[in-house]
């Protein structure tokens, strides 16, 4: 059974359509693999596993008749963000307890639409916020990957890490994720998949719990780049129910995979060569560059002199909207509610029980930066410099450049409870570095394994393109891939 979990989406897809694969079949195996696994990674929070085999049946019944669609009978993950009409959807916070919400998030509808089969629900940083699933109300996830010879456990990344993680360890053909400082991103390259943060708007918010609205948007991780694609053109759509969705039509996008990318002019930013950078890191990145180089990309040094501001801005920005969108939760309509003597104590017990320690940090600080007397000093400040960051790319690419190269992390997966992060919040902020800039300035971007560290894990190299030009970020990272190859760890689970 665990030879059908390796196949990827595009390769099931296609035994599915040669009658040699039913989804029954395919999603028994992943169900099997998901209850012999999750013990150990903690992937899903919540396991469907009777939905997930009434939609393979209906699938199969589908594929019979002619009737298949783009991603028929492919078991998904799906990120504890989205809503999922009558299951489990509570963002991994206490303060969602019980919530099961009466509609579905678009994302979803759509790859429902398509044929797409429901696994279960993934574990993530509570509210999206963090970058190693360990703020999760339901406990850490487990990074499939181990330092060789080492059984400590590893971070996969967050905020979407349980995503991440089942994707890497076979638990589902891929995933859903979203991303608001690197959270596709990050994880990706944490556990050698691939993950694509598509342009703000391209992917409808509707039924995505909000961290940050205007930072937020959502998008797949998978085995590789095609995989990936397959998945983002059923994700992606306009959505009337979603204002800051784009009224444009969805691109073919597996069709660029593969396609040549001579002639294309590359950036490589020399903000991005930052202090203290790992040399492995660095080598990483050169070795990006030759192989674009020897696949005919021309490659040219530019400058984002304003990157320096970028996490200092984003840290600002991103919990001034949480502390915004977070305000709705106070034990009286769904989810939580603590006894208080009055309304009052009610709101201060939920939210103190509901809400774990770097959700309130968060709020805190949102809290306080649009405060009377500081919003100027700092909101303001902060949205005055995303605004130079989007210049600043806007510029590059009014230059001739086609993509950007940079790397997608500053270091490899790190241990769970790692003392120097838990000890300073702005260590685990760091992790974000090479990421937020294009959330900032609402680009695409994806990270794909480029390679494994000395302690042989995976690193990931970063792609930005232009807006809704996701296209050549496929075709750039196809080059990349197809040059380093396929990682996939040792199993031990």
């Amino acid at each position: 059974m665990s030879e059908l979990t390796r196949l990827t989406i595009a390769e099931a897809r296609e035994k599915m359509r040669a009658r040699d694969l039913s989804s029954v079949e395919l999603t028994d195996a992943y169900l099997s693999a998901i209850e012999a696994a999750n013990p150990s990674i903690n992937a899903y929070v919540t396991v469907t596993a009777g939905k997930a085999r009434a939609m393979a049946k209906r699938s199969d019944e589908r594929m019979a008749s002619g009737e298949a669609g783009a991603l028929e009978g492919i078991p998904l993950g799906i990120k504890d963000l989205f809503a999922t009409e009558g299951v489990h959807t509570q963002a991994c916070s206490h303060i969602l307890n019980s919530f099961e919400p009466r509609y579905e998030s678009t994302v979803t509808s759509n790859l429902w639409n398509d044929g797409a089969v429901m696994l279960g629900k993934l574990n993530m940083d509570e509210f999206a916020m963090g970058s190693s699933n360990e703020t999760s109300y339901y406990g850490p996830v487990v990074n499939p990957w181990r330092v060789e010879g080492s059984n400590e456990s590893l971070v996969p990344g967050g905020s979407s890490g349980g995503s991440a993680a089942a994707v890497a360890a076979e638990l589902c053909a891929g995933a859903t994720a979203t991303d608001t400082g690197g959270s596709i991103r990050q994880p990706a390259a944490f556990t050698g998949t691939v993950g694509i943060k598509p342009t703000y708007g391209r992917c409808s918010r509707f039924g995505i719990v909000a961290f940050a609205s205007s930072l937020d948007q959502a998008g797949p991780i998978a085995r590789d780049v095609r995989d990936a694609a397959i998945m983002l053109r059923s994700m992606a759509s306009t959505d009337a129910k979603d204002t800051t969705s784009v009224d444009r039509a969805v691109p073919d996008y597996e069709a660029a995979v593969g396609r040549s990318v001579k002639g294309l002019k590359i950036g490589i930013p020399k903000e991005y060569r930052v202090d203290g950078m790992p040399g492995e890191i660095d080598a990483l990145w050169q070795q990006g560059i030759d192989w674009l180089k020897d696949a005919g990309a021309e490659i040219v040094e530019i400058s984002l002199p304003h990157t320096k501001y970028a996490l200092p801005a984003y840290y600002i920005v991103a919990p001034a909207e949480a502390s915004s969108n977070l305000a709705r939760y106070d034990g009286v309509r769904y989810g939580l509610r603590q006894q208080g003597r009055d309304i009052l104590e009610m709101y201060e017990k939920t939210r103190a029980e509901g809400f774990g320690e770097e959700v309130q940090r968060r709020i805190m600080i949102g809290t306080y930066v649009l405060s009377a007397g500081y919003y100027d000093a700092y909101y303001l400040k902060a949205q005055k410099v995303r605004t130079l960051i989007k210049r600043d790319f806007e510029t590059v690419f009014a230059d001739g450049v086609d993509a950007i190269l940079t790397p997608a992390t500053p270091s490899a997966a790190f241990e769970i409870g790692d003392a120097e992060m838990a000890a300073d919040p702005v260590k685990m902020y760091l992790n974000d570095i090479f990421t937020v800039t294009v959330n900032m300035a609402g680009l695409p971007g994806i990270a794909v394994p480029a390679g494994t560290s000395t302690d042989g894990l995976p690193l990931g190299l970063q792609l930005i393109g232009r807006p809704f030009d996701e296209e050549t970020l496929f075709a750039a990272a196809s080059v990349v891939e197809k040059a380093a190859g396929r990682f996939t760890p040792k199993r031990w689970w």
